[in-house]
């Protein structure tokens, strides 16, 4: 583990999400005193529903999601959660505990391409290594959250950033995700692609 290390993420970035649904995400990440904050949003139609998604997620210096506000809204009304961990694996959902999520280092939103970045920044795989990476995972439409697990296997590069295999066997899903020197999701195969 510990593979090239990876620039500073930019003040703004932005995919535009196509093949699963068709949406827009705007992402402004900040570097805080003791790790990150990433602000965004989403705005999708997917499988004849219109939903939108905000989000605040902070992230401490290793990369582990230690607070998460996720907001919602769809025609069936507005929702919110509040996930809080303590980054050694353990997780709230509202003030109650989330025994389900044990383990789990990661947030991803089912809404977001730019949740990827999180473990790539923190396992810093070498060309050729694998880590499960489990994470608590946010549905877009009703702000479900579940336990996913998934794999990311660092494989070849072309020099101007990261690739890799990723897995998620709960939706018999695997793509070659592309990455920027920023560890942004460039390429998300069937999901989104970086346009800025």
């Amino acid at each position: 583990m510990f593979g090239m290390a990876l620039r500073e993420l930019p003040g703004r970035a932005a995919w535009l999400h196509e093949a699963a649904r068709a949406g827009f995400e705007s992402t402004f990440p900040i570097r805080t005193d003791s790790g990150h904050r990433v602000e965004g949003h989403t705005a999708a139609v997917e499988a004849g529903e219109a939903w939108a998604v905000h989000y605040v997620i902070s992230v401490d210096e290793e990369w582990r999601t230690r607070h998460a506000l996720i907001i919602g809204w769809s025609e069936r009304g507005r929702r919110e959660r509040v996930l809080e961990a303590d980054g050694q694996g353990r997780w709230r959902l509202e003030g109650q505990a989330a025994p389900e999520l044990d383990g789990c280092l990661d947030v991803d939103l089912e809404s977001s391409a730019c949740t990827n970045t999180f473990p790539v920044h923190r396992l810093r795989l070498d060309v050729g290594s694998a880590a499960d990476a489990p994470a608590a995972y946010v549905r877009a439409l009703d702000l479900r959250v579940d336990r996913l697990e998934q794999r990311y296997e660092r494989i070849d590069d072309d020099g101007t950033g990261q690739q890799y295999h990723y897995t998620a066997p709960v939706f018999d899903f695997e793509a070659r995700l592309v990455y920027d020197a920023a560890g942004l999701v460039v390429d998300y195969p069937g999901i989104a692609r970086r346009v800025l």
